[in-house]
């Protein structure tokens, strides 16, 4: 008779429980942390969440509760640091960064929220600079503040204050974009031995996002020997601040066909290019007199 080894019973035993450790791996799920290939998708409603031990959502995407679709990041504190469309607001899918106050944040960075195509925050001013003029005593217009640059905003703001002598004078403010005509924003009058205050507001209609623009101030005495002087309190360039004051879309031709050429990389198309000042527009450095 063959000898038995006499551990087989402990070997089959062994031979078992790998068995049923093998069949038991077989069936656990590998850990769903990486994402090596693919796309995931969030819809119908989804959102994707992140956020800390404490419970406070430091990142969103997908619709909120308002059904305003849009990307919210805030800060470990909770405070917003930059949304894309806002929980809370649920306006229009603006973009905003945030500040840190936490009592009052406000945005310090956005678009303009009834105008597609400008900035709104920050607000930047406009060039507007004196000439030998500021002060005159000629009965023609002549020039008293002069610059040119970008448009950045929707809207323009200017307040001006004007002093006439006897018979008192006129005031003319003027905006030309690039290489279009001049454009009369205001025309006033201006009684005699008084300061005259004008606030201006001008939307920004038929100019696109950064296309130049020249404005001027001119001022003239209605009787001569008199004398008229114009000073500048104020030029910026602001966001709106309600629909009235959306500045019409200039007409735009149609978009033209993306077209490659050999070894000059992807086509690229010339419409959305970004817009050129033109040499008639450009401004020497510095700032100078209208005669120069």
């Amino acid at each position: 008779m063959a000898a038995i080894p006499l551990d087989l019973l402990d070997r089959i035993r062994e031979l078992e429980r790998r068995v049923r450790e093998l069949a038991g791996r077989a069936n656990i799920r590998p850990a769903l942390d990486q994402i090596l290939h693919g796309d995931i998708t969030i819809g119908e409603g989804g959102q994707l969440i992140a956020q800390t031990p404490e419970g406070v959502a430091t990142f969103k995407v997908g619709q909120t509760p308002q059904g305003d679709w849009g990307v919210f990041i805030r800060r470990a504190t909770g405070t917003r640091a930059l949304t894309v469309g806002d929980d809370v607001l649920a306006e229009d899918q603006m973009i905003r960064i945030w500040s840190r106050d936490k009592e009052r944040p406000t945005p310090i960075l956005m678009d303009d929220a009834f105008s597609d195509r400008f900035l709104g925050r920050p607000m930047l001013p406009l060039q507007l600079h004196p000439t030998q003029r500021q002060s005159t005593s000629e009965t023609a217009y002549q020039p008293a503040w002069w610059g040119c640059g970008p448009v950045s905003h929707a809207v323009a703001e200017i307040e001006l204050f004007t002093y006439a002598n006897q018979g008192g004078g006129q005031v003319r403010v003027t905006m030309r974009p690039e290489g279009g005509t001049p454009i009369t924003v205001a025309e006033y009058d201006c009684p005699a031995g008084a300061w005259t205050n004008k606030f201006i507001t001008q939307p920004m209609h038929d100019v696109e996002f950064l296309q130049w623009a020249e404005w001027m101030v001119e001022h003239r005495n209605k009787e001569p020997g008199r004398n008229v002087e114009t000073r500048l309190y104020s030029a910026l360039y602001r966001h709106t601040y309600s629909p009235d004051e959306a500045p019409r879309v200039p007409t735009r031709p149609p978009t033209a066909t993306a077209t490659a050429q050999r070894g000059t990389g992807p086509a690229v198309n010339e419409t959305s290019a970004e817009p050129k000042r033109p040499d008639s527009v450009r401004a020497p450095s510095g700032l100078r007199t209208v005669e120069d």
